[in-house]
C-alpha cells in the first residue's frame, strides 16, 4: 500500500504547549458538551500526538462517510479586497439585504454580525486604509488583511498578541521577509496617522508582524462558498470552483490540528459563510487519524509541490502529486 506524505500545521515538539496541556485540550474537546446537557454532543474526535507529525486529530469512534464531524468558527477572517462590498465584513456571507457602513464602504449581513464586528471594527473605522489596501491589491497580497484585522483585535483588547503563536509557521525566504517588512512599515504608519498610541501599538513590532504572517500563510483557509443547495461534499467542491466562489480567507484553531494527506479521509466545506464544516469523505475507524488535503485539487504538479515545500520544506512524493492525477 502506498504511504502518503503528511505534514502538520501545528508546531512540534511542544514549543508553546507541553504534553500535559495538550492532553488537557483533548480532554476539553471531549467533555465540554457533557458538562452542559443543553449543548450538542461533543465531536467524535480527540487531539493527541502522532508518530511523526506533531499533534493530530483522531476518531474516538467509527465515523460514517458523509458524517458531519464538527463545525468551527474562524478566529480571524477577512473578505477578499474584490468582495469587500459584496459579502459580510464579518462572516463572509454573500449579501442580499445588508447593513452598510458608509464610512468604510463595508457591509454586514445582519445586525448581529455588525454587533460582533465591534471587536475589531471600532479600531478599523477610525483609520484610512486606502493606501494599505491599494498596496496589497497592487502586489496581489491577501494575508496582510488578516494580519491587519488581528492587529485591530489586539488593539481593541479582545485578542492577545500571542494568539496565533501556537500555530506552525511557514518557512520564509529572504525575499518574503523583505516584502513583509514593507507591509509592516505601512501598517504601522496607518495606525500612527489614526492616532493609535505607542502604548497601544507596543506589540506591533517587525518580529511580531513577520511571525504572524508566517503562521497565517500556512494556516489560512481560502473560503469558497458552495451554497445551501450543495450538502454533498463533491458537489460542493465542484460548485465552488464553477462559481468562482472564493470570498475571503480565515484562520481557525481546531481545524489547524488536522494534518495533510493527499488522499484525505476528511474535508472542510463552507456552505453559506465562514463557519467551517468538517465532514468525513469515507468511513473512518475508531483510533484512525483524520486528515485533510491542504492543496487545491485543480493545481498542477508544480503548484502542488510549491505549496507543500513553501510551508513544510519538502516535496510531496505521493503518487497523486507526482503524476498530476
Amino acid at each position: 500500500m502506498l504511504q502518503f506524505v503528511r505534514s502538520s500545521r501545528w508546531a512540534s515538539p511542544f514549543k508553546y504547549l507541553n504534553s500535559q496541556s495538550n492532553l488537557l485540550f483533548a480532554f476539553h474537546i471531549s467533555t465540554t458538551a457533557e458538562s452542559n446537557p443543553s449543548r450538542p454532543p461533543p465531536p467524535p474526535i480527540r487531539v493527541s500526538l502522532t508518530e511523526s507529525s506533531g499533534r493530530g486529530v483522531f476518531a474516538t469512534r467509527t465515523i460514517g462517510s458523509g458524517e458531519l464531524i464538527h463545525t468551527a468558527k474562524p478566529f480571524v477572517s477577512h473578505p477578499s479586497l474584490s468582495t469587500t462590498t459584496s459579502v459580510c465584513y464579518l462572516c463572509l456571507r454573500k449579501l442580499s439585504n445588508r447593513t452598510s457602513s458608509k464610512a468604510q464602504c463595508v457591509a454586514f449581513c445582519s445586525e448581529e454580525c455588525e454587533e460582533q464586528s465591534k471587536v475589531f471594527y471600532e479600531v478599523e473605522k477610525q483609520t484610512d486604509w486606502s493606501a494599505y489596501n491599494d498596496y496589497c491589491c497592487s502586489q496581489g497580497l491577501k494575508y496582510p488583511m488578516l494580519a491587519k484585522r488581528l492587529a485591530c483585535m489586539v488593539i481593541s483588547g479582545v485578542a492577545t498578541a500571542e494568539s496565533l503563536d501556537i500555530l506552525q509557521p511557514a518557512i520564509l525566504s529572504p525575499e518574503m521577509i523583505l516584502q513583509m517588512e514593507k507591509e509592516f512599515l505601512l501598517l504601522r504608519s496607518v495606525f500612527k496617522e489614526a492616532y493609535v498610541t505607542d502604548e497601544q501599538m507596543a506589540f506591533l513590532t517587525k518580529q511580531w508582524y513577520i511571525g504572524v504572517l508566517a503562521r497565517i500563510r500556512i494556516n489560512a483557509f481560502r473560503i469558497e462558498l458552495a451554497g445551501g443547495l450543495y450538502e454533498d461534499l463533491l458537489s460542493s467542491a465542484a460548485a465552488a470552483v464553477e462559481a468562482e466562489a472564493a470570498v475571503g480567507n480565515s484562520v481557525y484553531m481546531l481545524p489547524s490540528f488536522y494534518n495533510h494527506d493527499c488522499d484525505p479521509n476528511s474535508h472542510i466545506v463552507w456552505i453559506e459563510n465562514a463557519d467551517a464544516r468538517v465532514k468525513a469523505l469515507r468511513d473512518i475507524e475508531a483510533g484512525e487519524e483524520l486528515r485533510i488535503c491542504y492543496i487545491d485539487a485543480s493545481m498542477d504538479v508544480d503548484a502542488r509541490q510549491t505549496v507543500l515545500s513553501e510551508g513544510f520544506g519538502f516535496r510531496c512524493r505521493c503518487l497523486r502529486c507526482l503524476s498530476g492525477d
